[in-house]
């Protein structure tokens, strides 16, 4: 009774932590008129002498890196939002810089779906690059990496910063303005996307100049990885930074290392998924042993003749097989040999109990898919492929063996760490997730992060329904096609999210029987996302997505109109790098129009 009266009177912890940082928004909202009035080249100019006040200011600068509050702020997130103004012709709500100032300080920040967590990573990690100590922004998936860096790019590069990406492809890039004169041009003419005098909450869209856009794209360099690292801000996956890491422990030269800022701020998106459910996930790197192909051949024949229970018992959460009695004495026998425990016969044995686990265990499309003759894991997170991921101790081999492709030779591990201890590296540790605060003790006790819920922009009006529950998932899928066929006809657009490959293709097919179009979106197919993503608000669209699709991407009702405007020059024959103002004006204009009419028959 008395924690419900002080409550009331105080508020929550949280609520008093919102307060507070409510403060220093008002602070960054009072500048945003004189930012205004300045110029582009003021605006820049006035990012260049914070970076050498910070520098030349040793307490200061420790004081950013640890997330203290500190006066600089104000003026460092103000500069943010103008220059996404000018260049993306966006501007930042407060609630976003609410999540900045918090991601800012170390924490972790609570940001429903649509709340715009790319754009809120954009101030802290522009105010602590600054710092020159290397800001890692994490995201769950290479395509999330690059297309974030790319698309917030133009902020860090009109103030004068870096930007790094790493793919898992072993290619790595800085951005950079797609057309430097341009650039340079629109700098020096004080061309903005975001009209001058237009400041506060009271926001007109159709003054908006798109087409200014274009003097602000930027794109993708190749670079060496060392070079990426060098950047004041990278890009990466939770994988690659931390398979960096281990690279770099066994690097013979200084020269070797890529990381060579080390581990000074990180910013992880989706951090529940990556600092709680994969917490423990292993990375591993492995060099080639001595295991021989024929024993993984002979034991994949071997175990096609065993039965479950009968011949081997299957443990599936410690995921180990062991072979019974009965089936030691059909191992014997089939092998020709007469004690299958025989120091002589380890080979063997571990080869057989990997089998079992590659025909039982490990299911095609679910856990790993076959593409081009080879094995490529699935990863049941985000249900995207694993190119040059390859399990240890003899089971990528095993199910190399199962599918009748080429056995490439195995490998014996040479560094492993998980996901829990590499993010320990970091001098400050900061994330945003829709999903935080029901594991907020745990994030705590592991990690010392507290959790901060973002209010949203706007009252969230979602309808959340009950679950559904199914004897088979037969049964499942058949309710689920039977939904998806009455709102189809109603013109809602409609994404469902599955777990994995198998019920992508299992719901597509009983859509194709129902004469259904849609788009299916998974590790087969990624390579279109950025399609099939923009259209998925549009009228009468169905998408179905393994949980890759739910991470990161932002499907507007009605469809994208930035995005089908550049359809609509395609079609024309136009190149939207060489289309005029008036060309780009008339397309915005008119995928304006359609996007607006759908997302009203479809609401």
């Amino acid at each position: 009774m008395i924690d419900y009266v002080l409550k009331k009177i105080l508020g929550t912890k949280n609520d008093r932590e919102i307060k507070k940082i409510k403060k220093w928004v008002d602070k960054i909202n009072a500048l945003e008129k004189s930012l205004d009035e300045l110029s582009n080249k003021d605006i820049v100019l006035k990012a260049q002498e914070l970076y050498f006040k910070i520098n030349e200011d040793e307490v200061l600068k420790q004081a950013i890196i640890q997330g203290q509050m500190v006066d600089d702020i104000v003026e460092a997130f103000a500069i943010v939002r103008e220059a996404a103004k000018r260049t993306m012709g966006l501007r930042h709500f407060d609630v976003q810089l609410i999540g900045g100032i918090v991601l800012y300080q170390g924490k972790i920040a609570e940001m429903k779906t649509g709340e715009g967590k790319t754009l809120v990573a954009a101030a802290p990690a522009f105010f602590t690059g600054l710092t020159d100590i290397g800001v890692h922004v994490v995201t769950v998936n290479d395509y999330l990496a690059k297309r974030d860096a790319v698309w917030i790019g133009p902020i860090y590069r009109f103030l004068g910063l870096g930007v790094g990406i790493i793919n898992s492809d072993n290619i790595s890039y800085v951005v950079d303005w797609q057309d430097p004169e341009k650039t340079m041009e629109a700098i020096e003419k004080d061309i903005r996307v975001w009209p001058k005098g237009m400041v506060g909450d009271a926001i007109d869209y159709s003054k908006i100049n798109v087409h200014a856009k274009t003097s602000y794209f930027t794109k993708a360099v190749p670079v060496e990885r060392r070079k990426a690292y060098e950047a004041h801000i990278t890009y990466g996956t939770n994988n690659e930074f931390g398979f960096d890491y281990l690279r770099d422990n066994l690097a013979v030269s200084k020269d070797e290392i890529t990381q060579i800022k080390g581990h000074g701020y990180a910013i992880v998106d989706e951090i529940d998924s990556i600092l709680i459910d994969e917490a423990r996930t292993p990375l591993i790197i492995a060099g080639p042993s001595n295991l021989d192909n024929k024993v993984v051949m002979q034991a994949n024949e071997f175990v096609k003749t065993l039965e479950l229970d009968k011949d081997f018992t299957l443990d599936e959460k410690t995921r180990n097989a062991m072979l019974t009695e009965e089936g030691i004495e059909k191992a014997e026998k089939y092998f020709g040999i007469h004690n299958l425990y025989d120091i002589k016969n380890i080979d063997l044995v571990h080869a057989i109990s990997k089998s079992v686990l590659a025909h039982h265990l490990y299911k095609k499309d679910v856990h790993y898919m076959v593409k081009d003759g080879e094995i490529l894991i699935v990863d049941e997170f985000t249900g995207r492929a694993l190119p040059g991921r390859r399990w240890s101790e003899g089971l990528h081999q095993a199910i190399e063996a199962k599918e009748s492709v080429e056995i490439q030779q195995e490998n014996q591990t040479l560094a492993t760490t998980a996901f829990q201890n590499y993010f320990k590296l970091y001098k400050k540790l900061a994330g945003m997730t829709g999903t935080a605060e029901t594991e907020a003790l745990e994030f705590k006790e592991i990690y010392d992060l507290d959790v901060v819920v973002i209010p949203t922009n706007k009252p969230n009006i979602r309808k959340d329904l009950p679950d559904s529950i199914f004897k088979t998932k037969k049964e499942k899928w058949d309710y689920v096609a039977n939904i998806i066929e009455e709102n189809h006809a109603k013109g809602r657009p409609i994404l469902v999210g599955t777990v994995s490959i198998e019920d992508s293709e299992t719901l597509s097919k009983l859509l194709e029987k129902k004469g259904i179009k849609h788009n299916v979106l998974n590790a087969k197919q990624h390579e279109k996302e950025a399609w099939v993503i923009a259209q998925a608000g549009r009228k009468g669209a169905v998408t179905i997505a393994t949980n890759m699709a739910g991470r990161g991407t932002d499907i507007l009702l009605g469809g994208n109109p930035e995005f089908l405007a550049r359809e609509l020059l395609k079609q024309k024959g136009i190149d939207e790098d060489k289309a005029t103002e008036d060309q780009w004006k008339q397309a915005y204009e008119e995928a304006t129009k359609i996007t607006k009419q759908e997302k009203e028959d479809v609401i």
